[in-house]
């Protein structure tokens, strides 16, 4: 009896851990295997090896055998949920939050869910050519590299409102990569960036035409309202 329950607790440890795995997990493996799956480039790295290999990772993954196999309803919305999310680096937990929060606010839930999305900090460093992918963003959030209002955040999901200045500190301006991105950003006009001080300003939360994200904002909420 004793090694039957020991086996139990086991069994149930071990689903509670994959649980909290599909939970809270977010990728982190090749960014351009990704892109292929996804029919997006994340990077710019990914899309240079997009122009050479176009079609999904696999053995056979630019080969069509056959009768092209109609996509599921189900399907689609996976898919481009699954994108909205990549484009953004968040777990599904974070992603659910956010619908949850946009289903219940005035005016439409598509229209709610991207200004939460890019009123997030990591998304403003982006977005605002502070860095050249979400990935680098997130990193210099995360190591102190970012500056709201003239104070240190490090937490990527800060929220970020119209009139919030967001910088590189003093100290890392002379960062490559970050003085690269600088150089050739070209921001959306819900932002303004300041080149000499390597600042934004959130001007105004953006219309989805403005924000360039690949995605049918109509099939995730779909989605999540399963």
């Amino acid at each position: 009896m004793g090694l039957v329950r020991l086996l139990l607790l086991y069994a149930a440890q071990c689903a509670g851990a994959l649980v909290g795995c599909e939970e809270s997990m977010k990728y982190t493996g090749p960014k351009a295997k990704l892109s292929r799956s996804l029919g997006i480039a994340l990077t710019p790295k990914a899309a240079r090896i997009m122009e050479r290999r176009p079609g999904p990772p696999g053995q056979h993954g630019g080969v069509q055998r056959g009768r092209p196999q109609r996509m599921s309803d189900y399907k689609r919305q996976l898919m481009e949920k699954q994108r909205l999310r990549a484009q953004y680096n968040i777990h599904e937990r974070q992603m659910r939050n956010y619908f949850r929060k946009a289903a219940r606010r005035k005016g439409t839930t598509p229209e709610n869910l991207i200004h939460a999305l890019e009123s997030r900090l990591d998304a403003v460093v982006l977005r605002g050519g502070l860095a050249p992918t979400i990935y680098a963003a997130r990193q210099l959030v995360s190591h102190g590299h970012i500056q709201v209002n003239g104070k240190q955040v490090t937490y990527p999901a800060y929220v970020i409102r119209p009139g919030d200045v967001v910088s590189i500190k003093p100290s890392s301006r002379n960062i490559p990569m970050v003085v690269e991105a600088v150089d050739s950003a070209t921001p959306p006009p819900y932002l303004e960036l300041a080149k000499d001080d390597m600042a934004v300003t959130l001007r105004y939360l953006p219309q989805r035409e403005e924000v360039p994200v690949i995605c049918d904002l109509a099939l995730v909420v779909e989605f999540y309202s399963r």
